[in-house]
């Protein structure tokens, strides 16, 4: 977890704060990413001590005054592995770091077990992500999922997966969007073959 850098939208993903958020953080240089030149671009990465800052904020220090989100953001970068800290202006407020790093870790887990789970081949449908040892897109399974399928309602149309898989969709997508124009999705318009029936488609204490 220490050693590997995210995208903002792995970071948005694991930490379930809006990537719009995220790019307004970086924007505002509240946190500072790196910056490495991948082919034809400079991407940004966080660390994963960001990652935590970016937790908390999805946890309520937004709320806070920009000041005292600056604060935070520093403490966390010289001390990611204490478990609270207490900001003191005027009276005290104790920012609880413990909980946020514990649920980016589970989630920094889970995102590895989706990387595992699923690949990216050119010569299967055209390269979109699928599932390991299936043709089935994970797109697709995201957008059933959005749209107000249940899991049980997947897992019975598709026997190739089950619930864990099915649960990976949505983080997988967010964490790795499409970029550029649209694909062609010739599997959009087909209904799985089994399924029967289908839905329309604090602050910090």
């Amino acid at each position: 977890m220490k050693n590997r850098a995210y995208t903002p939208a792995q970071a948005s993903a694991v930490t379930e704060l809006p990537l719009k958020a995220v790019h307004k953080l970086i924007e505002g240089h509240l946190i500072r990413p790196r910056r490495r030149r991948v082919g034809q671009e400079t991407q940004r990465f966080l660390s994963a001590e960001q990652l935590i800052y970016l937790k908390l904020e999805a946890e309520g220090v937004r709320l806070l005054p920009m000041v005292e989100r600056r604060k935070v953001a520093k403490a966390i970068e010289t001390s990611p592995d204490v478990d609270f800290f207490v900001i003191s202006d005027g009276q005290a407020l104790v920012v609880q770091v413990k909980t946020a790093r514990e649920g980016v870790t589970q989630n920094l887990l889970r995102l590895g077990k989706a990387e595992q789970m699923i690949v990216s081949d050119p010569e299967v449908m055209q390269g979109t992500p699928v599932y390991r040892g299936t043709r089935i897109p994970v797109e697709l399974v995201a957008s059933m999922l959005e749209q107000g399928t249940t899991v049980e309602e997947i897992v019975e149309g598709y026997p190739a997966l089950d619930s864990e898989k099915v649960g990976m969709a949505t983080l997988y997508m967010l964490a790795f969007p499409r970029r550029g124009r649209p694909a062609r999705r010739p599997w959009a318009k087909h209904a799985p073959i089994k399924v029967s029936r289908h839905r329309s488609i604090s602050r910090v204490k």
